[in-house]
Order: structure tokens, then sequence, then C-alpha cells
């Protein structure tokens, strides 16, 4: 049934090869489930409204785009944009983000009178070569950059801005974490220069499961973790300005809720 709806031989691949390029393509981008609501936030919208947008966009993308174009591609809302919207629209010009999404709604309908006409792909081709790649590589470094942020390899700094973490002075709480992202790096690396299949799937698995028992077992390093430290699963959580707001240790129906909607995406 598969082989004939989405012809995987005449495409020169089987079903274990799109699984695992499934997967890795999930963790590879479930990044965007964290860092949206925290970048459209700054605006005033709610994050848990933000998170399941994110997740229900990324769903209904992705599933148009494999069954009705037969194409292995994954969509889901892209950074750069959204901190325009966020940070130029409604922070600095003063607009507030219920006005801000509906110009995003009337921009969206003339993207869709464009598309059908000639005039989408003029315009693609004006912009020249070098605009593209340069706005390619830049959304690259941003999106980089967040996950060194997260990943407690680059931390805040009062004179700098950021800085990278010291490891001796932090090493039993924000630099285990950034050792762990370290070698989820080198592990990734060095499994694509073996190439191996699905290198980045297990580089993010081996120390995603390292970083649970760190975080689930206080015996290996018995103290009190600071709250910047992300739990065992950042992707689901939120950050909390206020200690009322943090959440408990049992389950609560927002992390439920988080769940749900990062098993959908």
């Amino acid at each position: 049934m598969l082989e004939k709806f989405f012809k995987l031989k005449e495409n020169g691949t089987d079903v274990k090869t799109e699984i695992i390029a499934g997967v890795t393509t999930f963790m590879a981008m479930a990044y965007i489930l964290a860092v949206n609501p925290d970048i459209l936030s700054a605006s005033g919208m709610p994050k848990d409204a933000i998170l399941i947008a994110t997740a229900l966009a990324a769903f209904i993308g992705t599933m148009c785009m494999g069954l009705m174009a037969n194409y292995p591609f994954a969509l889901a809302p892209g950074l750069g944009l959204n901190a325009y919207f966020a940070y130029t629209v409604c922070l600095t010009m003063g607009y507030s983000w219920q006005f801000a999404l509906f110009a995003v709604f009337i921009e969206g309908l003339i993207f869709i009178v464009l598309s059908v006409t000639p005039v989408r792909e003029a315009i693609f081709n004006a912009i020249p070569l070098q605009l593209k790649k340069g706005v390619s590589v830049g959304i690259g470094l941003f999106v980089a950059f967040i996950g060194l942020q997260n990943g407690k390899i680059v931390v805040d700094d009062g004179a700098t801005l950021v800085t990278i973490v010291s490891f001796r002075q932090n090493f039993t709480t924000i630099g285990i974490w950034a050792l762990l992202t370290i070698i989820g790096i080198f592990i990734i690396a060095i499994l694509h220069i073996k190439k191996i299949k699905g290198a980045i799937l297990i580089g993010i698995l081996l120390p995603g499961s390292s970083e649970f028992s760190v975080n689930s077992s206080d015996s290996m390093f018995p103290m009190q973790k600071p709250d910047s430290i992300p739990q065992s699963l950042p992707i689901l959580q939120s950050s909390p300005s206020h200690p009322s707001d943090r959440p408990s240790e049992h389950a609560s129906p927002e992390l439920h809720l988080r769940i749900s909607a990062f098993l959908i995406s």
C-alpha cells in the first residue's frame, strides 16, 4: 500500500529509510516548538496558544506536502519574520499583536494571489543570488546561536552580553549540560564522516538520554539546579519569569497539553 501510494522504489527509497529520515527531521526541527513561542510571546501573545498553533501548522503543512505533493519535506513556521513580527512591528512600532496578525492575514491572501500568477516567480528571480545566500546564512547563524544558548554553551554576560560558559566554575550546574551538547555535536560529526545512517538522530538521542538521567537522578550531582537550567524535555517548557509560574515536579494539565502538541507536530 505504501509502495503504491508513495512510489518508494521509483524514488529510490524504502519504508525503513523514510522512517529514520522522518524521525531525524523531526528531532532536528522540533526546536521551533520552543523558539517560536519564546519569540512571539514578546509581543504579548499567550505562549500556549503559540505552541499549539505552531504544532498544528507544522502538522497540516507536512501532511499536505506528503499526501498531496508526495515530497518528503517537513514544513513548519520559520524563523526571521517571527522576530520581525514581535520585536519590530509590535515592540518598536507599537502595534498590537492582534493588528499585526491581521496584517499577516492580508499578506497571506496577497501571497496566494501572487502564487497563481507569474508575478511571484518574477519577484523571486529579481532577488540577487548573493542576497538569497546571505539570508540563508543569517538564519542559519541565528538558529545556531539559539542552539548554543539552549545547550548552555553560550550564556549571559553583563559586560559583553554573551560569553562562553565557564566549565571550571559551573561544571556541576550548567557546565554538565554544555558538555553533553558538545558530546552530541562530536557524535553527529563522527557518525556523519563514517556515513552512518541516522547520525543526527543518534547524536541527539544519546546525549538526550544522558541529560534525562542527570535530571532525574540527584545522586550523580547532588546539588540544587539553578532556575535557568532546562529540565529533561526543554522543548516542552516555557521560560517562566515568576517563581509562581514555574512548573511543579508533578505533571500538570499544561504539561500534558504541551506533550500532546509536541507529538502532533
